[in-house]
């Protein structure tokens, strides 16, 4: 009779612990990261009665979850990579929106100046034409310093993204070395606590990216993407962000572990993290560079075509817009005084990349800062010997030492720095320098077409010019020559140049004389709106136009490649969640079906313990009688 009641008691509390375990998960369907939990029953040890043992019961082994390390490894790595890609997408996005949108793009008033160019060529003496051209350029420079704004901003969300992300990070490490100080000194792990350090393990490496690994005595190590110890057994490293040594407005990452502070390359970290470094790497920072090389190239050819004209007062065009010197910032650890002053030196030759300018052994070398690839550089600095490297022309003040650094950003910041240098509409330069004329006693069919300025610094540009024509095949120039002719050739001197459209007869006669204050003159204006389509960059094989349409589309394109592989990954970390759930998700129609069983089995224990009850009080009353 007491085995009995001990056999119904051992069911009866195995069994309700079983049913505790059902409902436990039931009840955690919905908590992320909950892995389904199963009782292992075991028959109690027997008793030996002389002819043979008795049973005494089951008992409960374990209570363990169900879980599968190929399967968390697999999800805990598409979900780095998910978020990397999605941070990307995400950020690369509003760029994309920037630079496509005809409200906050810049093709709009681009076209929009371009426009009123050639419209003032069309009435060169016309005020309102003039201001008009004026109020558009003000327009598109506004443009331009509005998106160099709003790239400010990305800039300053990146660095807040690093500083929030990086304070999560140190949480989440913390935790999970202290989690495995708790697992690796119990015996039996509780299956809620390694489901919370999964979990954990799961949120941190969506942050950087990375690996996690098994080792003795149950703890878990998490390595970044890039290999970085962030939790080694019981202990944790710390991420913090520092000042970049150029830029200090720009914030890098670094690991704190065992007293020691290392910068972390930003190109090897994965997760959130590794999204918001690499767009800042990869888009953010060309956008801006490129956008600011159209801005400088804007500024430097417009400049230049301006001042080969003379504005309605006479006086020769000055500089339409204030075109920035390239940015050049040392590096915080120099030593030395010296200081570097950047200028255009060959546009063509400006890809807008970054370079690390570097004093070594009395010379200057010159990296990219992207890739460190060696790059040209020559020249001493001096004033009449500057460095020359990649388009930009440098001269040193002061005295470098030993392995100081300097950062060469050539048009990452122009776009800030472009504006109107008039606001006076008569000092447009619309005009050309000097007009040509032909005498009205010419006897050939040849009629000056529009004059060019090849030279406009030539001191003899205005000075007055005859063209006299021998017969059709030479000609003189005040007194000069005779210059050999044939019809299509350009007749130039002085700093100026035309072409005739037709044959000119023998004694044929051509005046070139200054042009004179108030003049209709539209020449220059007439070069100055075709200027979009000159080719100024690239070595002359790319114009403005075709860079700003190659920026658009560049940034389009780099917007829905990571939106394309955010949406494949999102696809891969799908069936990697459904490859968990399948292994360790709750299944209501399962668990209702084990707490069914469960159940009668409980009853049927409770049932064996009320029979012993029965047989045991009728001994007593069999006793009593």
């Amino acid at each position: 009779m007491a085995n009995i009641l001990s056999t119904g008691t051992s069911a009866l509390i195995a069994f309700q612990r079983a049913l505790s375990t059902v409902s436990h998960n039931v009840a955690n369907i919905n908590t992320p990261g909950y892995s389904r939990q199963t009782v292992d029953f075991e028959a109690r040890s027997p008793q030996f009665i002389g002819a043979g043992y008795v049973g005494r019961g089951t008992q409960i082994s374990d209570v363990r979850r169900v879980a599968d390390d190929l399967a968390n490894a697999r999800l805990i790595d598409s979900g780095g990579e998910l978020a990397r890609l999605q941070q990307l997408s995400s950020l690369s996005g509003r760029i994309d929106s920037l630079m496509s949108e005809s409200t906050t793009g810049i093709s709009g008033l681009w076209s929009n100046f371009f426009d009123s160019v050639s419209a003032l060529s069309s009435n060169a003496s016309a005020p309102a034409e003039r201001q008009n051209m004026l109020g558009q350029a003000n327009a598109l420079t506004t443009r331009f310093q509005q998106l160099q704004g709003q790239f400010d901003r990305l800039s300053t969300e990146v660095n807040s993204g690093l500083a929030a992300s990086a304070n999560e990070v140190n949480r989440l490490t913390s935790e999970i070395a202290l989690l495995n100080g708790r697992i690796g000194s119990a015996q039996t792990a509780s299956p809620d606590l390694l489901d919370r350090r999964d979990q954990m393990i799961r949120d941190l490496v969506s942050l950087t990216g990375g690996t996690a690994v098994q080792q003795d005595g149950g703890a878990i190590n998490v390595f970044s993407a890039g290999g970085q110890a962030l939790v080694v057994g019981i202990q944790a490293s710390q991420l913090t962000t520092v000042a970049d040594s150029y830029r200090p407005e720009r914030q890098q990452l670094a690991l704190q572990s065992q007293g020691q502070t290392i910068r972390i390359d930003e190109r090897v970290m994965g997760g959130k993290i590794g999204g918001m470094l690499e767009f800042r790497e990869q888009v953010l920072d060309p956008t801006q560079a490129e956008l600011g090389r159209i801005a400088l190239a804007l500024g430097t050819t417009f400049n230049a075509g301006h001042a080969a004209g003379v504005d309605q007062y006479g006086d020769a065009g000055g500089a339409f817009f204030n075109v920035p010197a390239p940015a050049v910032n040392n590096h915080a650890a120099n030593t030395g005084t010296a200081r570097l002053t950047g200028s255009v030196d060959n546009l063509g030759a400006i890809d807008g990349r970054n370079l690390v300018l570097q004093f070594r052994s009395g010379a200057w070398t010159a990296t990219d800062a992207s890739t460190g690839n060696s790059v040209p550089v020559t020249g001493t600095g001096a004033a009449g010997d500057p460095l020359r490297v990649a388009g930009i022309a440098l001269e040193v003040d002061g005295a470098a030492q030993e392995s100081d650094r300097f950062l060469l950003q050539p048009t990452a910041q122009a776009a800030r720095g472009l504006s109107v240098a008039i606001t006076d509409p008569g000092r447009i330069a619309a005009a050309t320098p000097v007009q040509v004329q032909a005498a009205l006693g010419n006897l050939g069919t040849g009629k000056p077409g529009n004059v060019r300025i090849p030279d406009a610094a030539d001191p003899a540009l205005r000075t007055p010019s005859t063209i006299d024509f021998l017969d059709g095949d030479q000609y003189m120039i005040d007194g000069d020559g005779p210059f050999a002719y044939t019809p299509g050739d350009t007749i130039s001197a002085n700093g100026w140049s035309f072409v005739l459209d037709g044959i000119p007869a023998a004694g044929d006669t051509f005046s070139m004389a200054p042009t004179a204050p108030g003049s209709s003159n539209n020449g220059n204006a007439a070069l100055l709106a075709g200027f979009d389509d000159g080719p100024a960059l690239n070595g002359g094989s790319l114009t403005l136009n075709g860079a700003i349409a190659g920026l658009t589309t560049a940034v389009g394109s780099a917007t829905r490649h990571a939106g394309y592989a955010a949406q494949a990954q999102a696809t891969l970390h799908e069936q990697a969640v459904t490859s968990r759930e399948s292994i360790s998700g709750v299944n209501l129609d399962e668990e209702a079906a084990n707490m069914l069983r469960l159940q009668q089995a409980y009853q049927a224990a409770a049932q064996i313990i009320s029979t012993a009850d029965t047989l045991f009080q009728s001994l007593l009353g069999a006793v009593r009688r």
